[in-house]
């Protein structure tokens, strides 16, 4: 019959499910980056802790493997030179990172909602290739390698003169 795994959560709920300020401060960060859900944040924010806790892995661990992590998160476009820099990212750090937010930061649409609806609707190439996952990161080379479809113009309407 095949191998049928569970698919795993990429984040966790929050703890206490009505902390007003929790929810008015993700209320802010839902209408910034232009987020479907709450969820966007929370897979966010369990991002950044699975990045922390590889951090704090390689405290004792030799200079060649923190060179490594660190090369590898600066490609992902996170400012970071040391452990202290990784254990101080946040959310933010990671949302900033995401194509519906780069595409509204480069001034290719007007609002983050209208970036998030450019992309669903396979308008938005990475690469020369059709992207259409908003919470696809963008690297620092594949950054300026963003471009929107060009909108077909309509022909502008002829209005008729009625000859009264």
């Amino acid at each position: 019959m095949g191998d049928v795994r569970r698919k795993h959560n990429l984040h966790s709920r929050p703890r206490k499910r009505f902390d007003s300020v929790r929810i008015s401060s993700e209320n802010d960060i839902v209408k910034q980056y232009g987020l479907k859900n709450k969820k966007e944040i929370w897979k966010a924010s369990a991002r950044v802790s699975e990045l922390r806790n590889r951090a704090k892995k390689l405290i004792p661990r030799s200079d060649a493997e923190k060179k490594e992590f660190f090369t590898r998160l600066q490609v992902m476009g996170l400012q970071v030179k040391e452990i202290s820099d990784v254990l101080g990212l946040t959310t933010g750090a990671i949302l900033e990172r995401r194509l519906q937010t780069v595409v509204f930061r480069k001034g290719l649409s007007k609002t983050a909602l209208e970036a998030r609806q450019l992309i669903t609707h396979k308008s938005v190439f990475v690469d020369g290739r059709i992207v259409n996952i908003p919470s696809f990161i963008v690297t620092k080379d594949l950054e300026s390698k963003i471009s929107v479809k060009q909108r077909k113009e309509k022909p502008a309407k002829v209005e008729e003169k009625s000859n009264e």
